[in-house]
């Protein structure tokens, strides 16, 4: 493979210290490389250095004769008087850019919804980004370094963007650098890893599934150091192992390490005892939306948002909410927390419910900026309960990545990461029963968004999760639903079936003759029909008693695998003499096969049903 750009011996210092020393490493044609690391270990001045937007203060950086580099920062720039046409396409005719394939894909991933006219200043910040990104892509480039992409993108755009740039480029052409805490771009386009720290860069082969695996190996090796991270990335592994198994398919090198690590490992949660835990806390009632019409207004002029919304919320049930920006989840979490009162129908909690949500605008620190760490926490308990473990506030400080030093730092001087979570643990410490969360992965890193999900996987009650975070929703909630055309649709195939009902939904608006430059949320509509296909004649009670017959079934296929393979146990260890012994084993065995064929074809029917 030819070079494209090439780093050698380079050297950076703060006023406090070394931040990348001695640091070579190169771009070949075809790499497309995922740089993870902590925040403030040098990702970005890394990407500034390979950009030349940035002087070492040594080394050197090359790029071949002819190779073109485009480049996505962190700051976008929304210049008043400057139309998006003007910022993405120049003074192209229509005509012009039209015809290119490549321009009328980024166009209408990207700016579906924004009219080409509007003023940059009137954008929103995901707008706005979401133009400068559009502005990159039109482009020719050999090479694109991207900090933070994913950035004020909803799920369906962060896979758009990632199914782009698998096709821009043919596999042995192109060169790809990307900065992103969103480990599921990191595994669907990234055939290579960098991890930034203690000055230093080392590379992995793989995408983000592969690097966890061979950290944790390298951590192994070297057991005497940080040996806090190490458990940690182990449990990591454990999910991504035991999770989806397409995320097992990149690494190249022998699975059979991996099963040897996590041998050991046990299961991510003890579903039991948090179930257990929940319910004693909760009893059986938490939370039953019924039947509801909510917005915003009274009377006649009221602004409906959601219509005919059933869901209940159960104890332990871990729900994530998907949907396009201003479909409306913001309004279903005010539903969920009482915030909102509904237009019609009724929400009935559990006498024992106590909501609490860690929103966007980190409210809860508000009024503690001029505190310090320590002292904040220090008013709540002494000790808080994490699972089976009782441990301080202290130590769940250090949990989360907050070192003896930082608990001695004023909140204000906290960056945007370590509010967050701060935020999330001082609601932890209120000892709610319900938790909601509200994109809590902004301004976190990969380590960091590993650490809070440790956390929330010994949180034992109902945990209601909206986020763009694909990752974060398959890893730490058990059921999704989506906020599509003014209704909430349980979705049981996961992201994958949300993104497919999107596709049909814009394909349909299409084909009723939406033009170009439309808005895009008027795609995000669930097909016609999608609702009444796939729930047809079921609501209010009897949506909510398919549903619990859902959970039940699951629960009984859990326990009848666990007795098929406690079976199949007992006649490996059984007399191969004893016939007739071993012919009552297998008509066990047949009964409980058929036992469990039953159950999973009443699932598909019931799932086809709540849909």
């Amino acid at each position: 493979m030819a070079h494209l750009l090439g780093a050698e011996n380079l050297h950076v210092a703060l006023p406090d210290r070394v931040l990348l020393d001695a640091v070579t490493l190169g771009i070949e044609e075809g790499d497309r490389i995922g740089v993870v690391g902590r925040n403030g270990d040098g990702k970005s001045t890394l990407l500034r250095l390979l950009a030349r937007q940035q002087e070492a203060d040594g080394g050197r950086v090359t790029v071949r004769g002819g190779v073109r580099v485009g480049v996505l920062d962190q700051q976008d720039d929304a210049t008043a008087g400057v139309t998006v046409r003007t910022r993405v396409l120049g003074d192209a005719a229509e005509h012009e850019w039209a015809s290119d394939p490549r321009i009328r894909d980024v166009m209408s991933g990207l700016l579906g919804d924004i009219d080409l006219e509007s003023d940059l200043a009137d954008l929103s910040g995901g707008q706005v980004r979401r133009v400068h990104l559009a502005e990159l892509l039109v482009g020719d480039d050999d090479v694109l370094l991207l900090d933070e992409p994913t950035n004020h993108l909803d799920v369906e755009g962060i896979a758009w963007l990632a199914e782009h740039l698998k096709r821009r480029w043919s596999a042995r052409a192109g060169g790809l650098v990307v900065i992103t805490h969103d480990r599921w771009f990191l595994d669907e386009v990234c055939t290579r890893m960098w991890e930034v720290h203690d000055a230093v860069v080392d590379p992995f082969e793989g995408g983000y599934a592969a690097y966890v695996l061979q950290r944790v190996e390298r951590d192994r090796q070297a057991a005497a150091i940080e040996s806090k991270r190490q458990n940690l990335m182990r449990k990591e592994l454990a999910w991504l192992r035991r999770g989806a198994p397409a995320r097992t398919s990149k690494p190249k090198f022998r699975i059979d390490a991996a099963n040897e690590l996590i041998a050991g490992e046990p299961p991510v949660r003890d579903t039991v005892s948090l179930t257990q835990l929940a319910t004693s806390r909760l009893g059986r009632d938490v939370i039953d939306i019924e039947d509801v019409t909510a917005g915003y207004g009274a009377g006649p002029s009221a602004t409906v948002v959601l219509e005919d919304v059933t869901l209940h919320i159960g104890p332990a049930d871990r729900i994530g909410v998907l949907g396009p920006n201003g479909a409306g989840k913001s309004t279903l979490l005010a539903l969920v927390t009482g915030d909102l009162a509904p237009l019609s129908g009724r929400v009935r909690r559990g006498k024992t419910v106590t909501v609490q949500q860690v929103s966007q605008r980190l409210e809860g620190l508000a009024e503690h900026l001029e505190e310090r760490v320590s002292d904040v926490v220090g008013r709540y308990r002494t000790t808080f309960q994490a699972g089976k473990d009782e441990v301080s506030p202290g130590q769940l400080l250090e949990r989360l990545g907050f070192t003896a030093a930082h608990q001695k730092v004023a909140i204000k001087e906290l960056s945007g990461g370590q509010k967050r979570r701060l935020d999330l643990l001082l609601t932890l410490l209120d000892e709610p029963n319900v938790l909601v969360l509200d994109e809590p992965t902004n301004d976190m890193d990969t380590d960091m968004l590993a650490a809070m999900e440790d956390l929330l996987d010994t949180w034992p009650g109902p945990l209601v999760v909206v986020s763009h975070d694909r990752y974060l929703l398959e890893r730490v909630t058990e059921m999704q639903y989506a906020v599509l055309d003014g209704r909430v649709r349980h979705v049981p195939g996961g992201v994958d079936q949300y993104l497919a009902l999107r596709a049909e939904g814009q394909a349909a608006g299409a084909s009723r003759g939406s033009s170009p430059g439309t808005s895009a949320g008027a795609g995000s509509a669930a097909p016609a029909g999608t609702a009444d296909s796939a729930g047809a004649g079921l609501a209010g009670r009897d949506l909510r008693e398919a549903q619990k017959e859902i959970s039940a079934l699951e629960r009984r296929i859990e326990k009848l695998g666990k007795q098929t393979d406690a079976l199949h146990a007992t006649m490996a260890g059984h007399d191969p003499g004893d016939y007739a012994g071993l012919q009552a084993l297998t008509e066990q065995l047949t009964a409980v096969q058929d036992e469990i064929d039953q159950a999973e074809e009443r699932w598909l029917e019931l799932s086809e049903q709540v849909g």
